[in-house]
């Protein structure tokens, strides 16, 4: 008897080119929530070092937690690994001894920005070395204008021009790719922190790339830095509710409890673009010039305050605030953590898993009780990351 095998299933994404916006997914057909989109392993990672560190205490390869005994490097020691397995394989891409080297003769660099631009480009060098049809799908992606960093693209073209033999165009060229690509890899949250979550590395993602920013995603990405295994540095981006056929499916590119001003000054700096989607065109007018001088507290208050009217208005159609339903349901109320929600996939004959997963602290809860019912103890479950 001849087996026949199945064909794949279809991608629930597909890329088109849309008017205004690029290359972007759109939903091939009616996606239902916590459907997994995409799941993406990066072409390259790189540290980041916070201010006044010299050094990382995560394995600079897989960029865990370092839980027993490091491996240092044998050729520095600025960096450590989790394993010999780690050792070994950064050693042979983004960590070889000539990168190695190379770090030790730069000059110091108090800028923690610039320093993880060093980073992204001798991790490109790298990449052009040892994968180079990777190296020409980072040069594909969308980089907007490079002429912005040239100012910036000059000084490092003639740091490390003579490690990476980039000139000067390809050098612009780079940085304007990781400043509009970069995902951040973010720590494990901790309550305590106040929402400053910190950075263990950054990656840029072959496909996840293609996701445009929207105020009110549709979609929301989640990564297991610490999970054992392989593929720890994946990400994985998930439907939070349904997708119409044809959407474009989109990520919040920050926390989407920002407020207005700050969403669009961020946007402007690091991707160019002023954003106008629907929660923007509302909130813009929200703004007064009284506003400006509010002390913190009375900005606490105030959101307090919206909070409540999230809650009393969420779902009734109320034309001044016509997202409440969204952050009732899908916005995390843990205490300092602000991440976005989304159900957990359903089982493979698609039945719904009931539970939602937060992308920040990891917290689940029934869907049901996002909006404050008596069954609602505020309690949740951690999730194991």
């Amino acid at each position: 008897m001849t087996l026949v095998e199945s064909p794949p299933p279809e991608p629930l994404v597909r890329l088109a080119d849309i008017p205004g916006r690029g290359r972007a997914f759109l939903a091939s057909r009616h996606i239902k929530p916590g459907e997994i989109l995409l799941s993406d392993s990066p072409l390259l990672l790189y540290p980041a070092v916070s201010a006044g560190e010299t050094s990382s205490p995560y394995c600079s390869h897989c960029f865990r937690s370092v839980r027993s005994t490091p491996t240092p490097c044998p050729f520095c020691t600025s960096v450590v690994f989790c394993s010999t397995r780690c050792l070994s394989g950064a050693l042979s891409s983004c960590h070889s001894p000539s990168i190695c080297r190379a770090l030790a003769a730069l000059p110091p660099l108090p800028d923690p920005e610039l320093r993880a631009q060093v980073q992204f480009l001798l991790a490109a060098s790298s990449l052009s070395s040892t994968s180079p049809a990777n190296f020409h799908h980072l040069l594909s992606l969308d980089g907007g204008d490079a002429t912005p960093a040239q100012q910036e693209a000059i000084f490092l073209h003639s740091l490390l021009s003579p490690l990476t033999g980039f000139s000067l165009q390809v050098t612009a060229t780079l940085i304007a790719k990781d400043k509009r690509n970069a995902f951040g890899l973010m720590e494990p949250f901790r309550a305590e922190d106040a929402g400053e979550r910190r950075v263990r590395a950054y990656g840029i993602y072959p496909n996840a790339s293609f996701f445009n920013h929207d105020c009110l995603p549709n979609a929301c990405r989640f990564d297991y830095l610490d999970r054992d295994g392989d593929g720890n540095t994946d990400i994985m981006v998930r439907a939070i509710h349904d997708i119409p056929e044809g959407r474009e499916v989109c990520l919040s590119y920050f926390p989407t409890n920002w407020g207005y001003k700050e969403r669009q000054q961020r946007l402007m700096e690091d991707y160019g673009f002023q954003c106008i989607c629907d929660r923007c065109e509302v909130e813009k007018n929200w703004k007064d010039e009284d506003e400006e001088d509010m002390e913190e507290e009375e900005e606490d208050e105030r959101l307090e305050e919206m909070d409540e009217e999230v809650v009393e208005n969420a779902g009734d159609g109320n034309d001044e605030f016509p997202h409440a339903y969204f952050f009732v349901r899908y916005v995390c109320d843990q205490d300092n953590c602000g991440g976005t929600m989304a159900p957990l996939p359903p089982s493979p004959q698609g039945t719904p898993s009931g539970l939602i997963e937060c992308n920040v602290c990891g917290r689940l809860r029934k869907e049901e009780d996002g909006f404050g019912g008596d069954d609602d103890d505020g309690d949740g479950i951690m999730l194991d990351q």
